[in-house]
């Protein structure tokens, strides 16, 4: 059995759905160990069958329970593991409501992230280490200016999360692994 932090992604935002109806129907579904987090909508499950089976199954559940059918991706608890040891900003991580991690469902053209940085005020940046850009914006999410332009600006379909979230996300995944 695998164990997968489930992630809703869509230009404009992460998506929220209600968390106690997505955890049931998962559950019912047949996934074991359903914990739904409810400040990011998120759910992290352990799975039997492969990634793009999981992956399909949850996509079946969200339009057939919720009318929801952007993209929906597993991610391993090695890989968001990884997601948070190769953070770029690691000094950030004092003050984590400033720093935050977008997982993109693919690279950014080039010269986007470049373009993103021009809009960056004092103390804000932008950095992207795979598939997954960092933001640290000390002046508060809501209200950077590089922020306000990252889910377009960026080009690609992504989820941002705050860092306690994505912290949040890796200690609940670890504790349905166990």
């Amino acid at each position: 059995m695998s164990t997968y932090i489930i992630l809703f992604r869509g230009v404009g935002g992460a998506t929220q759905l209600p968390t106690k109806p997505l955890r049931e129907a998962l559950t019912e579904a047949g996934f074991g160990n359903v914990a739904t987090y409810i400040n990011s909508g998120n759910a992290v499950l352990k799975s039997g069958i492969s990634r793009e089976k999981t992956i399909a199954s949850v996509v079946d559940i969200c339009k057939r329970e919720f009318g929801f059918a952007k993209d929906i991706h597993a991610i391993t608890l090695d890989e968001w593991s990884a997601l948070i040891d190769a953070n770029p900003f690691p000094e950030a991580v004092a003050v984590p409501k400033f720093l935050h991690a977008a997982v993109l469902a693919a690279q950014p053209e080039e010269g986007k992230v470049e373009a993103l940085q021009a809009f960056a005020g004092k103390g804000e940046r932008i950095a992207v280490v795979g598939k997954v850009a960092y933001l640290h914006t000390p002046n508060g999410f809501g209200t950077s200016k590089l922020a306000e332009k990252f889910d377009k600006g960026i080009g690609v379909p992504n989820t941002a999360r705050n860092w306690n979230t994505v912290l949040k996300l890796k200690e609940l995944a670890e504790k349905v692994d166990s």
